[in-house]
């Protein structure tokens, strides 16, 4: 793998894993699109490459709601030790709980059936039907709860609905923002909740993963872009969606989906 090439994928996950549009779908279909998967030495180290990117967007996650995770942490703590309740207590509690049945059935689907969700006709299809649903839902939802006040109910069904982003295509950002505002949370409050979320998923990942990793120029060039481009991703997002929607988003996935499509029939497969 090239140093550009290592660029070109750090950005793109730092733009793609935080928007609703599906990171592992783009890693895959972008050297796809360009033809370096024709190269056996790009895909031999591309090899655990796909999660030290998510891990550079997790760095963007920690530091930029550094203040906010010790809040967290402390509050989780108290809540136990000191039988203090707070609202950091609580949230912190919630995404653990969260965050489990997520874990483990996304680990069994991306262990027995990750080859096979790669395939870019399923990535394609994944986009334009996710696409059409988070623009539906979120047209017709109604904003009745922040983040502050979101109940466990919420909290775990929108944690629950992780388990489908290991689909290539289906985007975690993509499903939980989908899910909360089925369940009536505001966009702003469920795009923070959904990046919050996704923080103890990837970062085990890392952990898991690891051992593949190669400590190369590419591979620090790599995560570096996709931090520094993650944490611009983020502060704008959350000012967009203060009043913005995610039908920007919605068009974009189909789009891009059909254009898959496309280059999928014209090459035979």
């Amino acid at each position: 793998m090239t140093t550009l090439q290592a660029l070109i994928l750090g950005i793109i996950q730092g733009l793609t894993e935080l928007l609703p549009i599906s990171s592992s779908g783009h890693l895959e279909i972008i050297p796809w699109l360009l033809n370096w998967t024709n190269d056996p030495g790009f895909v031999e180290a591309f090899e655990g490459f796909d999660v030290a990117l998510h891990f550079g967007t997790f760095l963007a996650i920690a530091l930029f709601f550094f203040k906010d995770w010790i809040k967290l942490i402390v509050g989780g703590f108290n809540q136990v030790v000191k039988k203090k309740k707070t609202i950091e207590g609580r949230m912190f509690w919630y995404l653990v709980i969260a965050t489990i049945p997520g874990g483990i059935i996304g680990l069994l689907l991306d262990t027995f059936a990750g080859d096979i969700l790669k395939k870019p006709v399923i990535i394609a299809i994944a986009l334009i039907v996710m696409g059409i649903i988070l623009y539906i839902v979120d047209k017709k939802a109604k904003s009745t709860t922040d983040y502050e006040h979101m109940s466990f109910k919420q909290t775990f069904l929108i944690g629950l609905s992780q388990c489908l982003a290991f689909i290539p295509g289906v985007s975690r950002s993509g499903i939980t923002m989908t899910a909360g505002r089925a369940l009536g949370v505001d966009r702003e409050s469920v795009a923070r909740y959904s990046f919050m979320l996704s923080a103890p998923i990837v970062f085990a990942a890392t952990i898991f993963k690891i051992k593949d990793f190669v400590f190369s120029v590419p591979f620090f060039v790599g995560v570096i872009a996709s931090f520094l481009v993650g944490i611009i991703v983020i502060k704008w997002l959350l000012n967009y969606l203060k009043k913005g929607s995610f039908k920007i988003f919605a068009i974009y996935r189909v789009v891009f989906g059909i254009i898959i499509l496309g280059f999928v029939i014209a090459r035979g497969f």
